[in-house]
């Protein structure tokens, strides 16, 4: 792993014998702790070159041992299902992630991770279509689930698995988008749904672009700026990052005569679900839909 590190970090050729015996002793790579490959692999991805080192990973077994979901999307192609090489779609992501991480810092760690695994769902959910052509239904869910589970045997942080798996979950809500019939409503829930990973579900949203149909690419481009100028705009509006029920829980307490319970909460929710599909009630309409509420659900 140090050499394929290295060959990420500082660009050096691995000379044939020790590539051989790489592959030889891969499965060596058992009796070394979570905990070390994991810093090892962090070390590659976030280098000046990481596929350089992900591919000798791969080549060579050592990704078998320690990430096989990265090898495992070498899906077999042939003639009559067609379809794009998901492993080198993902390395090409993971490229053009980095390309626009200036947006949000410099190198990141996060969206890295959540370019390299939003596809690992594709191999379980792989279905031929009658005629040719290949489906991956539900791939994000399935996706979320493994990288979850994958990061958290690497002994990441709760954090780091938490904000990967939104990542991978969510990184197809765009294409839902169409050519911008989303409601103001969609778009607030899919704002309060990325929360705080907004901006890295915009950067991996355009990586995950990698047509060569130019047309193609340059109308998904202008799609996301036109849905990214309009949370610009309701952002400004409503501050739409802070979205809260126009009554908190102590509010609804004292209108209902409630102590602490789940039907505060329920009411909150009720509240919070009309915030999102009318945006900003005002405090006396508010106050009406509650009772109402209260009144129907009592």
């Amino acid at each position: 792993m140090r050499a394929a590190r290295f060959a990420a970090q500082l660009g050096f050729a691995i000379a044939p014998e020790v590539r051989t015996a790489i592959t030889e002793m891969s499965a060596r790579l058992q009796i070394i702790s979570s905990e070390r490959i994991r810093d090892e692999f962090v070390k590659t991805l976030m280098s000046v070159n990481p596929r350089l080192g992900l591919t000798v990973m791969v080549e060579t077994g050592l990704a078998a041992q320690f990430l096989p979901e990265l090898p495992a999307l070498q899906l077999e192609i042939d003639e009559h299902h067609r379809h794009k090489d998901v492993y080198e779609h993902s390395l090409i992501v993971l490229e053009q992630a980095i390309d626009q991480e200036e947006r949000i810092g410099g190198p990141n760690l996060i969206l890295r991770l959540a370019a390299l695994l939003h596809d690992i769902g594709k191999p379980k959910t792989r279905a031929l279509i009658p005629g040719g052509g290949v489906s991956f239904h539900h791939h994000e869910v399935v996706g979320s689930h493994m990288a979850n589970k994958r990061l958290r045997a690497l002994k990441f942080d709760r954090e780091t698995i938490n904000d990967v798996s939104k990542l991978v979950e969510l990184h197809l809500r765009f294409h839902g988008y169409g050519e911008g019939e989303w409601t103001d409503s969609a778009v607030r829930r899919f704002v309060r749904d990325a929360d705080d990973l907004l901006l890295h579900l915009h950067l991996l949203t355009r990586a995950d672009c990698t047509t060569r149909n130019i047309k193609k690419a340059q109308l998904l481009a202008t799609t996301y700026d036109q849905l990214e100028a309009r949370i610009a705009q309701l952002l400004e509006e409503e501050e739409l990052g802070k979205i809260r029920p126009d009554l908190d829980g102590n509010e609804i307490m004292e209108i209902l005569n409630l102590k602490p319970s789940r039907k505060v909460g329920d009411a909150y929710e009720y509240l919070l679900e009309l915030r999102m599909e009318h945006g900003p009630l005002g405090h006396e309409r508010a106050i009406n839909e509650l009772n109402k509420w209260w009144k129907e659900n009592s």
